[in-house]
């Protein structure tokens, strides 16, 4: 029987009979691996794909130390959720990241500007108002040269220089003595006027007297008074006086003509002025 075997074996059939010994054992030895027997070295390079693995198999611990670098990183993948407290820094902020538009209303605080950081092209017009003004804090070193211009004055202020303001009100003495019968006398006023001031003879009063155009002396006989446009005068002493009259009356003063009884070195007569710019 051992003949007849040897007898059919060649080349062949050994070879075909080796190939499927092989084979039958290759598929119990796959089918027969223990668990955990594969493991970093039995596996090619590039054999796990992104398909092979599961999902949610890559957790946070699976994630090597700088692993997730700038450039695996999607669009909009980092949001305000995932972002510390305190974990931007003045060295993480780029050139132009805060801007007008990000930033909050009320945000910048006076503690928050460095001293002289909002320098004058940095102020908006009719920004700094008389409100944000502290007292007394305009001073003179702060006035432009021909700044304060008479308009600028108070109407209680006298005018510097120019004409006499309307409604303002010059006011003045006079005193005339001589022995003779016919004396003369004038008063300027101190600021000129606009233009001559109107006069009527009755517009000469006693102290105590008035009229439409001449107030009086006030309750103080010490501050005469006088219409808008108008020119006052008030007698308070008078000796041996006959008339006493206007003359020469433009806006710069007015003249004064007494007339005496007789000729007597006691003629005198005296009283004060008041004129009110139109």
């Amino acid at each position: 029987m051992l003949t007849a075997v040897r007898q059919r074996l060649t080349y062949s059939n050994v070879i075909a009979t080796m190939a499927l010994f092989l084979a039958l054992g290759g598929v119990a030895v796959a089918a027969g691996l223990p668990k955990n027997s594969v493991g970093p070295k039995q596996l090619k390079r590039g054999a796990v794909t992104a398909a092979k693995i599961r999902k949610q198999a890559v957790t946070t611990a699976k994630l090597a130390n700088g692993a997730v670098t700038i450039g695996k990183l999607g669009p909009n993948s980092v949001g305000p959720n995932n972002i510390g407290n305190g974990a931007i820094t003045t060295p993480k902020l780029g050139p132009s990241s805060v801007i007008a538009s990000t930033i909050k209303n009320s945000v910048i605080t006076t503690n928050k500007l460095n001293n002289e950081a909002v320098t004058a092209p940095k102020l908006g017009k009719e920004a700094v108002a008389t409100a944000k003004l502290d007292n007394e804090a305009v001073t003179t070193a702060k006035l432009g040269k021909e700044s304060v211009t008479t308009a600028k004055l108070n109407k209680e202020v006298g005018p510097l220089l120019g004409t006499l303001k309307s409604g303002q009100t010059l006011s003045g003495v006079f005193d005339m003595g001589a022995a003779s019968e016919t004396v003369r006398g004038a008063s300027s006023f101190q600021f000129p006027l606009a233009k001559s001031p109107g006069i009527s003879p009755t517009d000469i009063l006693k102290f105590g007297q008035s009229n439409a155009n001449c107030p009086g002396v006030g309750s103080g006989e010490e501050t005469p008074q006088a219409a808008p446009g108008r020119l006052c005068v008030y007698v308070r002493l008078e000796n041996g006086l006959e008339n006493l009259t206007l003359d020469t009356v433009n806006r710069l003063g007015f003249g004064l003509a007494a007339i005496f009884t007789a000729a007597n070195k006691n003629n005198e007569v005296s009283g004060m002025w008041a004129v009110t710019a139109p």
